[in-house]
């Protein structure tokens, strides 16, 4: 009988240590879906329209733009992509101070581009499944222009739903900043550190 309730006892214990690794493990993330991608875009473009009809100033609308970017975009992934095989060669402080400056110097240029839909309005259409991520589909409508449309990438690799690139009227943002990318580098023979000096003044 004592072996008996040893032998319960043992397995109890192993059942019991067994749950709790189980629920000590990571879990996967859940998986993204179309509604939570065009969720996504949905508030990105909520906000963005929100910035353009504040009437602050330029400045403060650029700034503001950054922090949209920073909350909605997976910044490391789209700096990292856009620096290309640089990236591979570069310290762990040089990317970070990479990331940092790249994110000051893409939310002001396409903050810019943004500011031109000011009066209009974005409205997204759907979201389909590409590959490992989503397209979201979203319609721009400008005062005086014909509709064009602008495509947003979502994924959640990053282990939150994010947006990592824009192909705006057919151009991809992560195509053109990559090559654009390259010319800077090269025009500074390569000098990773001259390029983060200037991308925070670009």
């Amino acid at each position: 009988m004592q072996n008996d309730i040893s032998l319960s006892r043992r397995g109890f214990a192993a059942s019991l240590a067994a749950a709790v690794a189980a629920f000590a493990l990571p879990r996967p993330a859940l998986a993204l879906t179309a509604e939570a991608a065009k969720g996504l875009v949905d508030k990105t473009v909520a906000d963005i329209q929100g910035i353009i009809n504040s009437g602050r100033s330029e400045s403060a609308m650029l700034k503001d733009f950054e922090k949209l970017f920073a909350r909605y975009a997976d910044v490391p992934t789209i700096a990292r992509s856009v620096l290309g095989t640089a990236a591979r060669s570069a310290t762990k402080a040089q990317l970070s101070a990479y990331t940092s400056a790249f994110q000051g110097y893409i939310s002001r240029k396409y903050g810019r581009r943004f500011r031109e839909f000011e009066g209009g309005r974005i409205e997204v259409a759907e979201a389909r499944a590409v590959k490992s991520y989503y397209e979201v589909i979203s319609t721009a409508k400008l005062k005086g222009q014909a509709p064009f449309e602008v495509r947003w990438h979502v994924s959640d690799k990053s282990g939150k739903s994010l947006f990592f690139n824009i192909i705006i009227e057919g151009v991809n943002m992560l195509a053109s900043e990559r090559t654009e990318m390259g010319a800077l580098l090269d025009q500074r023979k390569g000098d990773l550190d001259r390029l983060i000096a200037d991308l925070r003044t670009l």
